[in-house]
């Protein structure tokens, strides 16, 4: 039996110790040391997706130099860290900043819901040994943007014939024995082109299975300047500068994809075509669409592609068409042998953490909102959703949508506001457009209805360009915050 609910108040409640929450509780605390919160994390351990995911080789597809915190230098050798390597920095982050006493971990926003006349939101939270009801005069999101119950996990033609084992890659056993098996990872996104060589170290064969190629971008896994820029500057300059030079780097490198895609294409295809040849490259790794339409997987070493070169791994390209007792039969004939397939299918895009929210009652539907700056939703008050950057290092528009939070919450506190709420000027006429509108990947476009939309005029924009955002974020007097007392 559960304990009784009780009802604690804070300044802000912040829903998620990942990422986002773990920056959100330590630029609070600098910038506003006498606000009183707390971090409401769902899972037993801070994290969020670097606790969450545990399947083999998992890492991030980021350097760790923008990925990082610009406040908590990174300083180990690899660029691109695996997950326990990065789970590892963010619970150091987390006691080295004073967060993890803040934390409530096992504890699951249920509902929020916000009151016009007590200028505050009341939380349904539960965990193993009770219910309780928080209020809070502001509610920070952290929550990301897909479901941590499952990933999208579409059935194929005849699964249940399958003899041997089926699982998605967000629910990855501890147990699981794949030595010397044979394995049929099906899908091309990141999650998958992680999987396939750390698998095919230990497993029969491993083959990859695609509908239709996409993108893979050779990276080295550790940083051919870093130890000559620590030993020269020492580890906190070094971390500054190549922190700003990757930053630099990420938004050349996507504008240039997108200005001048042939030759962005042909700097990825040599590298493959170096590995692999180009036939192999033509048939499983030259996409139909221009680079960025869709992600970008990064692969540091070219481990992928060593896997393949050494027969350790393979790839199918094509449509699958039904699941046979043995393995995977495809349209064009062929038939993949496995004793485990892993659907890489995705994620499956959900919003705050799927808790229902209401104003004074009347149910919100963010996908019927007007994102504000990429960071709120029109006509809700008190409430910011940390959003990074889909095509750079998450961290880096979340460090920047913080300082934005904070600078909002001090203009409060000195004018004696007690809420602030984005509102569309009325009668003006918007252009509905996708929150996320410069990469159209399946995931996206499957949450259509789920995600704010974004306009094409500011400030109801949601930009995924580090200059444009700081512009867009360096003024919080733009005649459609309504500020109450």
């Amino acid at each position: 039996m559960k304990t009784p609910t009780r009802e604690t108040s804070f300044d802000v409640v912040i829903v998620g110790a990942g990422i986002s929450g773990i920056a959100a509780a330590v630029q609070l605390q600098q910038d506003c040391p006498d606000k009183t919160f707390t971090v409401l994390e769902t899972r037993e351990s801070l994290g969020g997706t670097w606790d969450l995911f545990r399947y083999p080789g998992i890492r991030s597809d980021s350097d760790m130099f923008t990925l990082g915190y610009g406040f908590k230098p990174w300083t180990e050798p690899q660029a691109i860290a695996s997950g326990p390597e990065i789970k590892h920095y963010l619970q150091e982050v987390a006691d080295d900043f004073g967060v993890t006493e803040r934390l409530r971990l096992g504890t699951r926003l249920c509902s929020a819901s916000w009151s016009s006349v007590e200028k505050a939101w009341t939380l349904t939270i539960e965990s193993d040994d009770r219910d309780e009801t928080l209020r809070c005069r502001f509610l920070y999101l952290a929550t990301g943007y897909y479901s941590y119950r499952g990933g999208y996990n579409p059935p194929l033609p005849g699964e249940q014939s399958f003899g041997g084992q089926m699982l998605h890659p967000q629910q990855w056993p501890d147990d699981l024995d794949y030595n010397d098996k044979k394995i049929a990872v099906v899908g091309s996104g990141a999650t998958a082109v992680t999987l396939v060589p750390s698998l095919a170290r230990d497993a029969a064969k491993v083959t990859m299975i695609q509908r239709s190629p996409g993108y893979v971008y050779i990276e080295p896994g550790v940083d051919p300047d870093t130890a000559r820029l620590r030993e020269e500057l020492g580890p906190e300059a070094a971390f500054r500068q190549i922190r700003g030079r990757n930053l630099a780097s990420q938004q050349e490198n996507y504008a240039a994809a997108r200005q001048s895609p042939q030759v962005f294409k042909k700097l990825i295809f040599d590298a493959i075509d170096e590995i692999v040849g180009e036939e192999v490259r033509k048939q499983h790794f030259t996409p139909a669409y221009d680079p960025w339409d869709q992600r970008v997987c990064v692969v540091p070493d070219a481990d992928l592609f060593h896997a393949i070169r050494e027969g350790r791994a393979d790839v199918a390209t094509g449509v699958i068409d039904r699941i046979t007792r043995t393995g995977i039969a495809m349209q064009n004939g062929q038939h993949i042998e496995a004793d485990i397939i892993v659907k890489a299918t995705g994620l499956d895009i959900v919003l705050g953490g799927e808790a229902d929210f209401d104003i004074d009652g009347d149910p919100v539907d963010f996908g019927r909102c007007w994102t504000y700056k990429g960071l709120a939703f029109s006509g809700v008050p008190n409430l910011l959703y940390g959003f990074g950057f889909v095509n750079a290092s998450w961290t880096l528009r979340i460090e920047l949508v913080n300082e934005f939070w904070c600078r909002i919450l001090k203009h409060m506190d000195e004018r004696g506001l007690t809420s602030v709420t984005p509102v569309p000027v009325a009668g003006q006429s918007m252009a509905e457009l996708p929150y996320v509108s410069d990469v159209t990947s399946g995931y996206l476009q499957r949450a259509a209805g789920r995600l704010p939309l974004q306009s094409d005029r500011e400030p109801w924009v949601n930009p995924q360009n580090y200059a444009d955002t700081v512009r867009l974020l360096e003024s919080i007097d733009d005649g459609v915050l309504r500020f109450d007392s």
